[in-house]
Parts: C-alpha cells; structure tokens; sequence
C-alpha cells in the first residue's frame, strides 16, 4: 500500500496514499471530505459547469481502499455530500457503488458544515463516534485524541516541488486530507492550521505516503485569520 505508520494516542494507525486513515486493530478506515455531487451544486448556485466526473472518482478510489483492505467500519468524517440537496441528485449508477460498499460492514456518517444532517443511504448518522482513545468528528475542538477533517490541509516540501494533500498529526490531533476529486486545500502552515498544532508531522499523499516536519511560515497573519474557515 505504501503506507505510512504511525503512532497516536497509544493507537498504531495507517496514513494510506489515498488519503485514507486505516486503523488496523478495529478494521477500521476512514475517509474525510469527499464532497460527492460537488459538480451539481456548483452548477445549481452559479450555473458554472464542471465535468461531472468526480463523485465516480472519488467512489473509485474509496472503493479500492475498501477492497485492499475489507473493512468492518468505514467512518465518512463529515462533507461527504456538497450539500444536502448534491446527496439527492447521485446517479442511479453511483448509488448502487455507494450501497455496495456498504454491504456486510458498519458505515458512520460523520455531519460536516456542507452536509449537516441525515441523507438518504444507508448506516449511522452522527455529531461524533468515540471508538477507544480515539474521537472522530469533521472541525477539530481541542479534545485530546481528535481525528477530524474539514481544513484540506496540503503542504509541499520547500524547493521539492508543488502542494500534495496530507494528513497534519501532533501527538494530540490528526487532521485527514480531503478525499474528494474536486476539493481544494489550505496550506499547512496557514495560521488557522498552525493555531491547532504544536509541531506537527504531515503525511504527504500520492503514490507513496511520505512524513515530513512541517516548517514554519514566516508570512505575517493577516488579521483574523485565527477564527478560523470555511473550506
């Protein structure tokens, strides 16, 4: 898999190339901010069209980290729909990926701000799911032992090249990368990221997951930047 391993909260995890979290002593794997129909809603608010081609994507590629894996739980940390109404417009084709998936395992979906409320599909609905040391749920508080999504963090290794999607760990909070196909991303060093963190690690996705320490920004904070975002 080209994993990454590593250690949180007294819990051995796998930051997976995918942009997936897979937690191997629960069988469990979790994916954050898919953002499925983001293409639908786009075109619906602004009437500006994308190729509406990533909800089948991002199911791909969900679907391969369920299959390398076989989860018993797969937990979708929050935006998993672009909003509410992008849940009602998936294709008769994608819904029935979706369904499969969940076949035979556990699925959690986790509210986020795009989609905070119960869809149409099968499994559980919830703020938050506690499982161990461990507490899922989509914007990061200050809860000791958080995994959470909501910021796309991406970060680049300075003079190696462009911004990849990457998990943000310290020893108290692990942020996950977006895994929708559309979605976009907030630099690592961003001020509203560096706020939650004391010296963190990101987990570089692509072919193989790659650590490396985060390097400070030296960019001044623009003001009020601290309140945080609205990814």
């Amino acid at each position: 898999m080209n994993a990454y391993t590593l250690t949180f909260c007294d819990t051995t995890l796998r930051a997976l190339p995918s942009g997936a979290l897979w937690w191997p002593d629960q069988r469990l794997l979790c994916v954050s901010d898919l953002h499925l129909c983001k293409s639908d809603r786009v075109a619906r608010r602004s009437g500006q069209m994308l190729p509406p081609y990533e909800t089948r994507e991002t199911l791909a590629r969900l679907a391969a980290d369920i299959t390398a894996c076989d989860p018993t739980t797969v937990i979708c940390l929050g935006d998993s729909f672009d909003d509410l109404l992008a849940a009602e417009t998936l294709s008769a084709e994608d819904a029935g990926s979706l369904t499969a998936m969940q076949a035979g395992r556990q699925w959690i979906w986790i509210e986020g701000n795009h989609d905070p409320g119960p869809v149409e599909f099968g499994g559980t609905h919830l703020a938050a799911y506690h499982c161990g040391p461990l507490v899922f749920r989509h914007i990061a508080t200050a809860q000791p032992g958080e995994v959470s999504g909501h910021y796309h963090p991406k970060y680049a290794i300075p003079g190696a090249g462009s911004a990849r999607p990457c998990f943000l760990f310290d020893r108290n909070r692990l942020i996950l990368p977006a895994f929708g196909a559309y979605t976009g991303g907030l630099r690592a060093t961003d001020p509203v990221l560096a706020a939650l963190f004391d010296r963190p690690c990101a987990v570089l996705t692509g072919k193989r997951a790659i650590a490396v320490p985060v390097t400070p920004s030296t960019r001044p904070v623009p003001p009020g930047r601290l309140r945080g975002s609205r990814p």
